[in-house]
């Protein structure tokens, strides 16, 4: 792949958007790449994703501009479509997805790092929904996540003002959930994800599924959810040995995912 780098170790997989020139804009080839490399993540083995940019300045400035420019009625709704499509793969990938934001993340790259499940980001980081400015709306999710992130109101305010906000605004409205020195925010990140990939896999993507799905539930029906899913750890190894351990006082084995 041209624009996407991928590593796994540990149980963790860190893909990289790498078109630094662009500062890391997502084009139909970009975004084409991405949906190939997550489609290709092998799920047995990688138990977290952490997705970032290359290069200091951006995380993904936005979808590229110039190839949208020209766009009918009909090819801007299929281009939505697309990376609608894949940022929603992203969010309902079985596995956590942590957003290392280290710079610009404008338009698309802001509904990119909204569709991963938890956020952390640079100090340099800057965030915000242009696109109002430029006479469209945001097209990848930006008016559906970002309102149920933060609030209706101060989604409505950021996506009609076309105005940025700074790291520590993020942080404040809880867009993000930490700030970091640009140097620290990758050991970070993989600090965290290692951190999770620790952790028995079943009952982690079971909390993701019970979040995601129970969120969109009336509660009497979402707790019924969680009970399932709870239910569903006492059928695995994993479980076993994390009590048996926890009684014994040992340190358990690492989890098996099984």
């Amino acid at each position: 792949m041209a624009f996407i780098q991928m590593e796994v170790q540990d149980h963790v997989a860190v893909l990289t958007i790498d078109r630094p020139k662009a500062l890391n804009a997502l084009n139909s080839e970009v975004l084409s790449e991405l949906e190939q490399a997550v489609d290709g993540l092998d799920l047995e083995n990688v138990r977290v994703l952490v997705i970032t940019g290359s290069g200091e300045k951006s995380f993904v400035a936005g979808a590229d501009i110039g190839e949208m420019s020209t766009l009918t009625k009909a090819e801007g709704e299929a281009f939505g479509k697309k990376g609608n499509d894949i940022f929603r793969k992203i969010e309902t990938l079985p596995i956590p997805v942590i957003a290392a934001v280290n710079g610009f993340a404008l338009g698309g790259g802001n509904e990119l790092a909204m569709s991963c499940d938890i956020r952390i980001c640079s100090e340099n980081a800057v965030f915000g929904q242009p696109e109002t400015g430029l006479g469209i709306t945001p097209g990848f999710g930006g008016t559906q996540r970002l309102a149920r992130l933060v609030s209706p109101g101060y989604a409505k305010q950021l996506l009609y003002s076309a105005k940025n906000i700074k790291a520590p605004e993020a942080l404040r409205i809880g867009l993000v959930n930490a700030v970091y020195p640009a140097e620290e925010l990758m050991p970070a990140a993989l600090k965290l994800a290692a951190a999770i990939a620790a952790n028995a896999p079943i009952a982690v993507r079971a909390c993701k599924q019970a979040v995601n799905q129970g969120l969109e539930q009336p509660m009497d029906e979402a707790i019924v959810l969680e009970e399932k899913r709870f239910g569903d750890c006492f059928e695995t190894a994993d479980q076993a040995e994390g009590m048996r351990a926890f009684l014994a006082k040992e340190k358990h084995a690492p989890y098996q995912n099984r």
